[in-house]
């Protein structure tokens, strides 16, 4: 069974990012997105009756799903929690469209939000998620994320001749598209490759500028059926195409350091849609870090393995180039609210498609790409969306 062009997206919503809690839940701020969210799509809560969200670092609560449910006063015919991380948003789309093809429902509300605070990893406190092979990685240095996505780019720089300078243009042509988001984190400044390169060396070869910073936020999506779609006040998004990979949890364990599993889910993605990585009119690949971008434009067929690099110093990743990526800003600029990062993704895929990008509009977009990225590379899914 293809999911092809049987489900879309018909409203989103999305909070603006904020450092520090601020007074944010991640249950309150669910209750905002799910609200704004269903009126966007011209729905009223009593016509949701899916539910699909993900955890949360800021309140990693049991019975998730239920506890969101009995918050909003939903009673759904169907819901589950998708937790993918990163991934965890593009995860929720196909999975939603699936639920609505088999009858399980009608409208699937996929929400996520999390809350970042100076006592959310404070020092001495227990980890929301603890790691089961620590012991075999922390004595070696390797706590967290840092570490591991370092461990990737110096390897990348090794086998290709990758360069601090190409990693550091994907920060800054992010920046660009960030300056025209209000709703952007750091979209107050653009910055150049050597202030990237300038900036505080977090983990050889990562600088500051190539992280992305904890915040607080999150966002919600309507999904519906094909045929309902056409009541939308907005033009649909219909998923066209959907693949996942998974297979380690450790970047240790992964079978390589460079190829990752974005390759086996971006051809799922693209076999679906019968379509190719040079149909589409814009990317938005998840990048917690720059060298993720670049290990997922190579592993998604955009350009040749070890060619990455290259790539984004050809070309111009801005709204107004020639390849816009992460036209939002991308989570570097944006910021990542917690588990809730992967979101931003996908909404602003929607958004450009819907014709709703305002200042970074991509002009004639009708096809994109979206991956979702988990853990350390860990779980990917990726998504190609598009209008009629």
């Amino acid at each position: 069974m293809s999911l092809k062009g049987k489900a879309a997206i018909t409203g989103f919503a999305e909070m603006t990012p904020q450092k520090g809690g601020g007074g944010k839940t991640p249950l309150g701020i669910i209750g905002e997105v799910a609200r704004d969210a269903i009126a966007d799509a011209g729905l009223k809560k009593q016509d949701i009756d899916g539910l699909l969200t993900g955890m949360a670092i800021g309140d990693y609560s049991v019975l998730w799903p239920s506890v969101i449910s009995e918050y909003l006063q939903f009673h759904p015919r169907y819901f589950d929690l998708v937790e993918l991380g990163g991934a965890s948003a593009t995860g929720m789309f196909w999975r939603a469209a699936a639920a609505i093809e088999a009858g399980m429902c009608d409208n699937v509300l996929c929400v996520l939000g999390d809350s970042w605070t100076s006592k959310t990893m404070s020092v001495g406190k227990p980890p929301p998620f603890p790691r089961l092979d620590a012991e075999f990685d922390a004595p070696y240095g390797l706590i967290a994320a840092n570490p591991g996505y370092a461990l990737i780019a110096q390897r990348h720089m090794h086998e290709f001749g990758t360069t601090s300078e190409q990693l550091a243009k994907v920060a800054v042509d992010q920046r660009k598209n960030a300056c025209r988001n209000p709703a952007a984190l750091f979209g107050n400044k653009e910055i150049g490759v050597e202030d990237v390169l300038n900036s505080r060396m977090i983990v050889d070869p990562l600088h500051l500028l190539e992280i992305v910073s904890p915040c607080t936020g999150g966002g919600a999506f309507i999904v519906t059926s094909a045929e309902r779609a056409k009541d939308s006040p907005h033009t649909p998004v219909y998923l066209l195409g959907a693949g996942e990979a998974g297979g380690h949890c450790s970047i240790t364990r992964a079978e390589s350091l460079t190829t990752s599993l974005v390759k086996p889910a971006a051809e799922a993605a693209f076999g679906m849609a019968g379509l190719t990585p040079q149909d589409m009119d814009f990317v938005q690949p998840y990048d917690c870090y720059t060298i993720t971008v670049l290990v997922t434009l190579e592993d998604a067929g955009f350009c040749p393995k070890g060619e990455g690099g290259r790539f984004v110093e050809d070309h111009d990743l801005s709204y107004q180039g020639d390849f816009p990526s992460n036209t939002h800003g991308g989570q570097l600029s944006f910021g990542q609210p917690g588990l809730a990062g992967g979101m931003s993704h996908l909404i602003e895929g929607v958004r450009q498609l819907m014709g709703r990008g305002e200042a970074r509009q991509v002009e004639t977009a009708r096809l994109g790409y979206v991956n979702g990225n988990g853990g350390i590379m860990s779980e990917q899914c990726s998504v190609v969306i598009g209008v009629n």
